[in-house]
């Protein structure tokens, strides 16, 4: 029987295809895998044939219903491996399949795929270009500064005729994604040496033991190629895959990821960031799979943000253990906060009522007309979220003594007790009251219980953090309490240009010191290029701290090497109008053949997404509330609120209501008057908010407003237009 290989290009085919058209595909890859070599070439239902003109000769076509064809690259080296690399309507296959051209790359020994036809037409037409061109883009790295990064002849031809990022972004759909990566990052403004650390010297570390490889060059290219290429052993394997093939490409890793994930051991905490769709919560992910396969008895806490993250976790968790429940038992997935609630309900009682917000603003209203100091509730609440918790201030002593970093109103020493008599007051009302509490009081009671009781409480081996930009100093400090200091204590992802609540950490002063220790996902996996791009606009250059709260962080050499159609903007005269073209897209990415729970609506306020829900029903389509999904399996159009998007992803996104009223939000907004520097913080707040719901979209993106547009979206009307 045929060994079979399947690249990612393959299951994007897939994934762009209806429900039917799939199943014939596995059902056309099965039976393709059962038989054997000679029944293979004289099968007359699976028809596989040779592409006639093909620029590479080992190119084969294999046939599922009348209309779509699998393209395969067929074996010339002796070996049984055939390799899926795409799927499309009969006509598509042949035209795809006679471009391209599969070669081995000299310096990563990797399999790598190019347009060469489109490439030999396009090079010439820049050469021209060049010749009046007062500088090259690539004129200051040498042949062999490039060769050395893996870039081979007919890329070094096209790269030497390139003069700007617009031609590179050209050739980057036309030519190896590995080779494209190299030269984009140069573009970008990164050193030689560095693009050899990450990207070759990891491809070249990724690959297997000769004695490991299978015979034949082409199937030891395929080996090594394991960012891109899953090697399938049988039958059971193929037939689990097939069961899910989107949730299939969580087997695959770039080299970088699998250099941090599978590192055998850190000397102390490790920081991973990374631009949306990077992959870092699949590097959590397997980082766990390491620690419990490194050690029979590891405790580890995979931990997150908010529920709906712990959900995903826990699902994809399981899906990369295959459902072994001796090992998910290893394992707690959970939030901080509900693991801040166990805590002091384990070593002391349980924390009474969490208080939401706007009981939040009541408490403080009545601090202000029993007390009536001269500053706002708001301002006493940031106040005490952002100086007393996040420093864990016990005494009016300490809070005259510290640093109000970030805070950008002074106090004098009179003001300070003013303001401390108002925060205790405040205390002192909620336990005195109906016993209630902040969402960020347990984890703050929580981590100085487990100091004052060693040995009690949760302990763990390892802390693995998703999601980590939004949490709060008092829940990191109890994420330090729950580990012990040492080698693999805690491993952290986030993306600081995903920071929606204002969390100002600065990890260091909280012992957790990532120095040496930390590394940047650049290369997004989950939308297309033109949804990056339309979003980055979105955060209009603003500066970003990073995680640690010790320098800043950047989405230089961020980008994608999918490609798609532009986002959708669009305007309309009243709220009613917008709801209905809303309806009508939705509608017409299902007719395309996109699922229902493969979409995704959202919009700011609850009136608003009430309304769409109610439309989408009266549509015939099936709606589901994202906060009301439990198990993530439930059939229908997901309808959500923007906070609740964070962490997940769709083909398809809607973002309705981005209107000048609700981007910026002014009652999320402190006025300038009040403190400066929290209302710059609050505004790149906004921002977020609206980058991390569009960024959710992997293949198609849809933005409306009624009325007055947002003043965010300015920047994307710029860059838009620089674009075209």
């Amino acid at each position: 029987m045929p060994h079979i290989a399947i690249t990612n290009t393959f299951w994007e085919g897939v994934d762009r295809l209806d429900k039917p058209a799939r199943v014939r595909v596995h059902k056309a890859m099965a039976k393709f895998q059962q038989l054997t070599m000679h029944q293979l070439h004289s099968d007359k239902g699976l028809h596989l044939e040779s592409v006639v003109s093909a620029r590479d000769p080992r190119m084969r076509t294999v046939r599922v219903d009348d209309g779509l064809r699998i393209v395969l690259l067929a074996p010339d080296d002796g070996s049984d491996l055939f390799t899926f690399v795409h799927v499309v309507s009969h006509d598509k296959a042949y035209s795809w399949a006679r471009r391209r051209l599969y070669t081995i790359n000299a310096v990563t020994r990797c399999l790598e795929v190019r347009d060469l036809t489109a490439m030999e037409q396009i090079t010439p037409l820049f050469a021209e270009e060049a010749e009046a061109a007062p500088r090259l883009l690539f004129v200051s790295w040498t042949d062999a500064t490039l060769r050395r990064l893996g870039i081979d002849d007919v890329t070094l031809r096209a790269a030497r005729t390139i003069t700007g990022k617009a031609q590179l972004e050209a050739f980057g759909k036309l030519m190896p994604e590995d080779q494209f990566e190299a030269l984009w990052l140069l573009a970008e403004g990164f050193e030689a040496d560095a693009v050899y650390r990450d990207l070759v010297a990891a491809r070249q570390s990724a690959t297997v033991e000769e004695s490991e490889e299978p015979k034949g060059e082409l199937a030891a290219a395929v080996s090594r190629t394991r960012s891109r290429i899953a090697l399938v052993t049988g039958s059971e394997e193929l037939a689990d895959i097939l069961t899910k093939p989107f949730d299939a490409w969580r087997i695959f890793l770039h080299p970088s990821q699998r250099r941090i994930a599978y590192r055998p051991s850190y000397a102390g905490p490790v920081q991973i960031t990374g631009g949306p769709g990077t992959g870092k919560t699949v590097v959590a992910l397997h980082r766990v799979k390491h620690l419990l396969d490194r050690a029979p008895d590891t405790r580890i806490l995979l931990t997150t943000y908010t529920g709906a993250l712990a959900r995903s976790l826990r699902s994809g968790l399981a899906l990369l253990l295959d459902q072994d429940q001796a090992l998910l038992d290893r394992v707690t997935v959970t939030t901080v906060d509900a693991l801040a609630r166990r805590t002091v309900s384990q070593l002391d009682r349980p924390p009474g009522t969490i208080l939401g917000d706007k009981d939040g603003r009541r408490h403080w209203q009545r601090v202000v007309r029993t007390l009536e100091p001269p500053w706002s509730e708001a301002f006493l609440a940031q106040e005490y979220r952002h100086v007393l918790l996040a420093q864990d201030l016990r005494s009016s002593e300490e809070y005259a003594a510290c640093r109000r970093r970030g805070r950008g109103s002074a106090l004098g020493k009179a003001q300070r007790e003013r303001v401390w008599q108002a925060m205790t007051h405040f205390e002192d009302g909620l336990v005195a009251g109906d016993r209630a509490c902040t969402w960020l009081q347990p984890c703050a009671r929580a981590a100085r219980l487990l100091a004052d009781k060693p040995g009690e409480g949760p302990r763990f081996d390892h802390v693995v953090v998703d999601e980590a930009q939004d949490l709060h100093p008092a829940q990191w400090r109890l994420l330090r309490a729950v580990v012990a200091e040492g080698d693999d204590d805690l491993f952290v992802t986030g993306d600081p240009h995903q920071r929606i609540y204002d969390a100002r950490v600065s990890l260091r002063s909280l012992g957790i010191s990532v120095a040496g220790r930390g590394a940047r996902l650049r290369l997004n996996y989950r939308s297309t290029e033109e949804i990056l791009r339309w979003s980055k606009a979105l955060l209009d250059g603003e500066p970003v701290d990073d995680l640690s709260g010790d320098a800043s962080d950047s989405l230089s050499g961020y980008r994608s090497l999918l490609h798609g159609e532009r986002p959708e903007f669009e305007g309309h005269g009243t709220e009613a109008a917008e709801v209905d073209a809303v309806v009508e897209r939705v509608g017409a990415w299902v007719a395309a053949g996109v699922a229902p729970s493969e979409i995704a609506v959202c919009a700011r306020f609850r009136t608003h997404t009430t309304r769409i829900a109610d439309r989408l029903v009266a549509a015939g389509l099936p709606v589901v509330q994202v906060k009301d999904d439990e198990s993530g399996n439930a059939v229908g159009v997901r309808v959500s609120s923007l906070h609740s998007l964070k962490g997940l992803e769709f083909r398809c996104v809607a973002v309705a209501g981005v209107t000048a009223s609700a981007f910026p939000f002014q009652a999320a907004v402190t006025p300038a008057d009040v403190d400066p520097l929290q209302h710059a913080t609050d505004l790149a707040a906004e921002r977020c908010l609206l980058f991390v719901a569009c960024t959710r979209a992997r293949e198609a993106l849809y933005v409306s407003h009624s009325g007055r547009a947002s003043v965010f979206l300015d920047g994307v009307r710029s860059a838009v237009t620089s674009d075209r």
